[in-house]
């Protein structure tokens, strides 16, 4: 076999390796969307789960707290571990994310719901075709963005004391810069990912992969119905 000959082969295999994890990380994203948007509709269809889940102060930042801690643990640990124990933590936090939202739906009317998920869906998927096709390094957008994200999360504090109209808008416009140049880096970096990665160690690093694009999507689209969405009367 020639070089040429070769390069071509490891290409393919490469090829196939690639595709095959990101096929399994969207859809671990696509079943965390599903599950999310499941768990939205029970909670704000049901008001005892309304009163017990959401007005419940306490209860409501216990469930903040839970999601932030289930991120942090799948990032941390994913090295060492289960594939299995991986994907139910990640549904678990799907569903947590899924009551926590329910909110909107209370607070946004449901035509605006819909375009606003469809909107997203197209710079989602725009941006991620770009950052998995483009030969470009991505990794200064990501570092930029990522900088952009810590100064999002201090504006957002500050937001939480000081209820300013302008600065609630420079937030959401800010958010949405930030997460749609990150769908761009993460899909660049997990198709990085999936070539670097050893044979046997594909289950749990693609359901934390996916578990960073549903962040990339679900912020998104928050953010873009703060701007876009039409409150009910």
């Amino acid at each position: 076999m020639s070089w040429n000959e070769s390069s071509y082969v490891s290409a393919d295999v490469r090829d196939v390796r690639v595709t095959a994890f990101l096929s399994k990380v969207y859809g671990w994203m696509f079943l965390g969307l599903l599950i999310t948007a499941g768990t939205a509709v029970v909670v704000a269809s049901s008001p005892q789960l309304i009163e017990t889940l959401i007005l419940n102060r306490i209860l409501f930042w216990i469930l903040i707290l839970a999601q932030l801690g289930v991120v942090f643990y799948l990032s941390m640990r994913v090295e060492k571990m289960a594939p299995a124990t991986a994907a139910g933590l990640f549904m678990l936090y799907s569903a947590m994310v899924g009551v926590t939202a329910s909110v909107i739906l209370l607070i946004y009317t449901g035509a605006s719901i819909v375009s606003t998920f469809v909107i997203t869906a197209g710079m989602f998927g725009a941006m991620a075709v770009f950052g998995t096709m483009t030969r470009r390094s991505l990794a200064g957008v990501g570092q930029f963005m990522f900088m952009g994200l810590i100064g999002l999360i201090l504006a957002s504090i500050v937001g939480l004391f000081w209820h300013n109209d302008v600065l609630h808008f420079v937030i959401s416009v800010v958010g949405v810069v930030v997460f749609t140049g990150l769908t761009a880096w993460d899909a660049q970096r997990l198709k990085q990912m999936a070539v670097a990665l050893p044979d046997g160690r594909v289950g749990a690093f693609a359901v934390v992969g996916a578990l960073s694009l549903y962040l990339d999507f679900i912020n998104l689209f928050f953010f873009l119905l703060r701007l876009l969405g039409g409150r009910r009367d």
